[in-house]
């Protein structure tokens, strides 16, 4: 396996590969087998697991259906935008298809993807690449073809009107299952090239994306970052917004959180001063961007917002946003509402 990432990632992409596997007769003990993961989590849609548990489920398909054509990019069709959660719904809302790969890519640790994605422009073409460089090899064309599959998938779905790739590139020598490959992209790609990507024309890159939704684009934005932020793990600076954002939440004390991080409250102090922060100072950064998200989303009464800020009361919560922001919690509102 390789080294444990520090993102979590949600249990659905391997709720997605165990039903896959299902379909073609492996059943899920199969699947799990040394992946720790286990029936509770499977249940828990909101549950979170470490890559390297997917990757040993990932392995474990692979040997499971060795000679199986194409599996990976049988697998990425099962996936859409449904199955990201706000990841999704962030891509879904964005203005075009352009607007939704950027989103896709700053946030890219919330999806399924392994390869490194980027985006770029060449003789009026739009195109997605797939870098699957930092991938173990023995799995790296598996998981090229499954991020391939599900990026068509997407780009189909974002567009609702059958939005057709227009080209396609493969660094491999051509497999021998091409013809599926052709079917599934639509159009016959070109192999022993200088990149994997995929291409639509720019003009079509930049028309409006019919689910665009202005009101909720900076919102879901914001959401994605504390999604991100939720699921980093490594540093100390990460585990403690792991349970201000998680189990404990913004209420929790110092003195808590290092209880639950198994620690002495003077050793987590000294711990996040040596990476160059406070503990206050992450309470008060998560408390600001989830005020001033709320504030702009909805219409919570202030007093239910001191609340679940951990406020004891509305006056406290309104003297820190006048020091984070500058104004009240109602100007803010007045002013920046989605």
């Amino acid at each position: 396996m390789i080294n444990a990432d520090p993102i979590l990632h949600p249990i659905v992409i391997s709720q997605v590969m165990i039903n896959f596997a299902a379909s073609l007769g492996v059943d899920k003990d199969a699947c799990l087998q040394g992946t720790g993961i286990t029936d509770e989590a499977l249940m828990d849609g909101e549950a979170l697991i470490a890559r390297d548990q997917e990757m040993r489920l990932i392995e474990n398909l692979i040997l499971a259906l060795p000679d199986t054509p194409a599996l990976g990019l049988k697998l990425g069709m099962q996936y859409n935008v449904a199955t990201f959660g706000i990841w999704g719904f962030a891509l879904s809302t964005s203005r075009t298809l352009r607007d939704a790969a950027k989103t896709a890519i700053r946030y890219l640790p919330l999806s399924t993807a392994y390869c490194r994605l980027y985006s770029f422009d060449e003789d009026g073409f739009f195109g997605i690449g797939l870098d699957p460089a930092s991938i173990p090899p023995h799995v790296r064309q598996f998981l090229l073809e499954r991020d391939l599959a599900t990026g068509v998938n997407l780009v189909r779905e974002l567009s609702l009107s059958g939005l057709a790739i227009s080209k396609a590139e493969f660094e491999g020598l051509e497999p021998a299952y091409s013809g599926f490959i052709e079917e599934v992209l639509g159009v016959n790609p070109a192999y022993n090239s200088q990149r994997n990507a995929i291409m639509v024309a720019g003009l079509a890159a930049d028309k409006p994306l019919p689910t665009f939704n202005a009101r909720l684009v900076r919102m879901l934005n914001d959401q994605c970052r504390l999604q991100l932020e939720q699921r980093q793990t490594s540093g100390l600076s990460g585990l403690v917004r792991q349970q201000i954002l998680g189990p404990l939440g913004l209420v929790a004390t110092l003195d808590e959180v290092a209880s639950a991080l198994a620690m002495s409250s003077r050793s987590l102090r000294r711990k996040l001063e040596q990476e160059g922060t406070s503990f206050r100072a992450l309470v008060d950064e998560e408390r600001r961007q989830t005020a001033t998200q709320i504030l702009s989303g909805s219409d919570m009464k202030l007093d239910e917002l001191a609340i679940h800020l951990g406020y004891t009361d509305t006056a406290s919560f309104t003297r820190a946003f006048r020091r984070w922001m500058g104004v009240s919690p109602g100007e803010y509102r007045k002013t920046n509402v989605l």
